[in-house]
């Protein structure tokens, strides 16, 4: 079939007919987005100020400019913007920010120096004061700690630049630990920073989100080495020994040459180079990605470490060698190398979608999602001595184009990606954005287009801005998809699937996994019943042919935030009544989202779906366990405990896989 054609008329419909209804929600949200018309100039802050406003007929509203265009922008954010509900930062109007610096305030940050025992992640101390204390008085972390005016630079040269060039990193009301703030005028904050490559200020602001005043603004704070190699990622390569290591660091390829040292535990050590990625403001699709959103990514290093030994565990550390001569190392860190393919041993895989990340002093930074991804964070930490693999299918910080989150998910979730493989799938607040070849024209990356995915995390992709892949973990074949692509029938991408699905051997390698980040196969939630699909609409037509001739076990998938696990099924009919303990043949294959791992929760419907085994509307993750060739334990468990609420097993041999199902063998007739 050319997809291009027939089909792609109803995917339009569905799509117009999203838009639509979320325009009717946005009228009656009131939602608010911003931009700012106000300068001024650091260090001299009593001096340059300039205010510039217009204002126009609007609807029969007669609105300032700077609002107009947070109505045309929140206009254009309707699609990203509604899914999750309000989100922290979108909610300060920082269009209608004044200039009201006090002298009697002030805002006072310590310790100034940060990381001098070679820690990335640290508590700071702000306190504040202001003559006019109010209950909607606010501190906002920035970073640089400059962001005046004159370290803007105008899109227009007719145009003044704005006050605040990038929008701040997280934000905490004044009172939030001091409750007397309001009548004493005084307060303070615990703040957590990470090393981000640059310093950090702290700004008061009084009349609320709405109507913001600067008030005062603190002295700087920074790290003893900002530029120092941080988050390692861990990420299997294109073949079964590579193990590849990626990282943050403030040293592009002229400041110094990066690389890894690394060896078996406990052996002789040797050192690979790694190749150096960046990107600046020009490679963003849109805003706020390329304008408040902004913040230098720094440099993303990657290592290929090959040849390794299966299962044997590995030490390592990042290293940068400074053109003087001297050295900058991380700590170090270990790993255990991946199991050969088809290898008999025990073999441990995590799987959820749609974390997100949060803050651990309880800042509202953008899209805050307490307090599931801490809790999913904190359960796959402790657990992490029985895990061998994670995959996160899609959604992963939802920074939607303010770049700053991308640090500080990596900052999060350090502890698992330094030690184990942390792969991941493109999903729609990666990838999507009008006009640059998504499936989805909508505008949830927030102009970031997928490059902050293909650039921060490495993947075995032939080319990572089509982010479909395979990977062998031992007795495991997972093929990951791209639902921001097109996958259907007679595409580059379906290609790829069945190629996948085809290609292992499953007398070695008996668990085949499909991965994706949308919902392809089925989802009793209720925007996708709302559809009449229950999933994405053209999810299946095509694919479930092949899920079924290639005895799939199971597909799993996020979008969706909450846990639903269906019967094993084929073009909607159960094909196993068994619910927990699966003996043989499947006939079908089991359909599961894991999309709870931490972002705001997802609805089901109130329709009887004869399919959902189990449905629950939580946080949690799913980890499947293989014990051998012939044995598969599947557990969800959820994020606020770790404990197991639902599973099954599946118990087959290899003559069950061969054996032929409803579709699954070639056609056959008496003369053959």
């Amino acid at each position: 079939m050319d997809p291009t054609s027939g089909s792609v008329d109803r995917k339009r419909n569905v799509l117009l007919k999203r838009k639509l209804k979320k325009v009717v929600l946005f009228y009656n949200s009131g939602f608010h987005c911003c931009c700012l018309q106000l300068q001024f100039s650091f260090p001299i802050l009593s001096e340059n100020i300039n205010v510039f406003s217009y204002s126009t007929d609007f609807g029969g509203m007669r609105v300032f400019g700077a609002s107009l265009l947070a109505i045309l922008w929140a206009l254009a954010c309707i699609e990203g913007a509604i899914s999750h509900g309000d989100q922290p930062l979108a909610k300060i109007a920082i269009h209608n920010a004044k200039f009201a610096l006090h002298d009697q305030a002030y805002v006072k940050a310590s310790p100034t120096v940060l990381g001098l025992g070679g820690q990335n992640t640290e508590f700071v101390t702000v306190e504040f004061s202001s003559p006019s204390p109010s209950v909607d008085d606010w501190i906002g972390v920035f970073s640089p700690a400059n962001f005046s005016a004159s370290t803007c630079l105008p899109e227009d040269i007719r145009v003044t630049p704005p006050l605040l060039c990038s929008a701040p990193i997280k934000y905490q009301y004044a009172n939030y630990t001091s409750p007397n703030y309001k009548n004493t005028g005084k307060g303070s904050l615990k703040l957590q920073l990470i090393n981000q490559r640059s310093d950090f200020s702290f700004a008061l602001f009084s009349g609320g989100l709405v109507n913001p005043k600067l008030v005062a603004v603190s002295n700087s704070v920074a790290f003893a080495n900002p530029n120092a190699p941080v988050y390692p990622r861990l990420a299997q390569g294109k073949v079964w020994n590579e193990m590849t290591v990626t990282w943050t660091s403030g040293y592009g390829i002229n400041d110094a040459a990066p690389f890894i040292e690394w060896g078996l535990k406990g052996g002789d050590k040797v050192r690979s180079p790694a190749g150096t990625l960046t990107f600046d403001r020009r490679s963003m699709c849109g805003a706020p990605a390329s304008t408040v959103g902004w913040r230098d990514p720094g440099y993303i290093h990657t290592s290929f470490l090959k040849e390794l030994w299966p299962n044997l565990v590995y030490s390592y550390k990042l290293g940068h060698r400074l053109f003087n001569g001297t050295y900058i190392w991380s700590q170090q860190y270990q790993f255990r190398a991946s199991p050969y393919p088809g290898q008999n041993s025990l073999q441990r895989v995590v799987i959820f979608g749609d974390m997100g990340k949060d803050e651990a002093d309880g800042s509202n930074e953008y899209n805050q999602y307490q307090r599931g991804s801490l809790n999913t964070t904190k359960q796959l930490i402790e657990d992490l001595k029985n895990i061998d693999i994670v995959f996160h299918i899609g959604d992963i910080c939802y920074a939607n184009g303010y770049l700053s989150q991308w640090d500080q998910f990596t900052a999060q979730v350090e502890s698992i990606t330094s030690t184990v493989p942390y792969m991941i799938a493109s999903g729609n607040h990666e990838r999507d954005w009008p006009g640059t070849g998504s499936f989805y024209g909508n505008l949830d990356s927030g102009g970031e287009c997928g490059v902050l995915a293909e650039t921060m995390f490495y993947v075995p992709a032939e080319n990572r801005a089509k982010f479909w892949y395979s990977t062998d973990f031992g007795m495991f074949r997972f093929c990951i998809a791209d639902t921001e692509h097109d996958w259907r029938e007679g595409t580059e991408q379906y290609r790829f699937i069945e190629h996948c699905l085809a290609s292992v051997d499953r007398q070695k390698q008996p668990w085949l996994i499909f991965l994706a980040h949308r919902v392809l196969g089925y989802s009793s939630s209720s925007f996708y019943a709302e559809e009449g699909s229950f999933a994405e609409p053209m999810g299946r037509d095509d694919l479930q042919k092949l899920w079924q001739k290639y005895k799939v076990d199971i597909a799993m998938y996020g979008h969706v935030h909450n846990y639903e696990r269906t019967c094993p099924i084929y073009q909607n009919i159960c094909t196993n009544e068994e619910k927990h303990y699966y003996k043989g043949t499947l006939n079908g294959t089991i359909h599961v989202v894991a999309g709870g791992g931490g972002a705001s929760l997802a609805d089901f419907t109130t329709i009887n779906t004869k399919w959902s085994i189990f449905k629950d509307y939580d946080y949690g993750f799913v980890k499947l366990t293989a014990f051998d060739h012939s044995n598969l334990l599947f557990e969800y468990k959820k994020s606020r405990d770790g404990k197991v609420y639902d599973s099954f097993r599946i118990s087959r041999g290899y003559r069950d896989i061969l054996a032929c199902t409803v579709d699954s063998c070639p056609s056959s007739t008496l003369a053959s």
